[in-house]
């Protein structure tokens, strides 16, 4: 069985993909939402479906491995970054080496790093003019989206297209792509692979 931790920050509209993908799979099974925001509306969604929640301090996730422990005392084997702002540190990286993915709503490398996220990225994409865009599907490291690319998805963008254009056509490709390339990665998890 492959338990996953969901880390979001913001509304969920991923994390709710992904949890309404994997309701009836009986190997894969999302555990807990992970939040650094209190307020987060993805923390109502983790309620609506009877997922437990956690909502971590920065100090707690920076200064201490509390979090490890807790992931580790929950069986989490697989940990999903579904628009969770904050950089991951080293000890989850060692922890959750090939076992932790993130999506960028571009094509990285372009329109990746720090400060680059949901609408930042996409007037970034409308200002130089692009004529595509898509999505990336990437290892987690300790850097802002640099780890090794798994997945991408394309979607043509026209020269009317404004930001919001563009958001909604990432998303569609977000909600089309992600929980599948989980499934796929969360899958090849051995049944006696868990962390030490």
């Amino acid at each position: 069985m492959a338990n996953i931790a969901i880390f979001a920050s913001g509304t969920g509209t991923n994390a709710r993909k992904i949890i309404e993908y994997f309701k009836e799979n009986a190997n894969i099974h999302v555990a807990l939402v992970v939040s650094n925001k209190a307020t987060a509306p993805v923390l109502d969604m983790a309620d609506a479906f009877g997922i437990e929640k956690m909502v971590i301090s920065r100090q707690r996730f920076y200064e201490t491995e509390e979090l490890l422990q807790a992931l580790k005392q929950r069986d989490i084997n697989f940990i999903v970054l579904a628009g969770f702002l904050w950089l991951i540190p080293e000890y989850l990286v060692r922890a959750y080496d090939k076992r932790m993915v993130n999506i960028h709503p571009a094509l990285l490398p372009k329109y990746g790093g720090k400060g680059m996220y949901g609408m930042h990225v996409h007037r970034a994409v409308k200002a130089a003019g692009e004529a595509v865009s898509g999505i990336t599907i990437h290892y987690v490291d300790e850097r802002y989206d640099e780890g090794s690319a798994i997945f991408q998805a394309s979607c043509p963008i026209s020269p009317d297209d404004e930001p919001e254009d563009i958001a909604r056509k990432v998303q569609q490709l977000e909600h089309q792509h992600f929980a599948r390339v989980i499934e796929k990665l969360a899958g090849q998890l051995e049944e006696n692979n868990t962390i030490e």
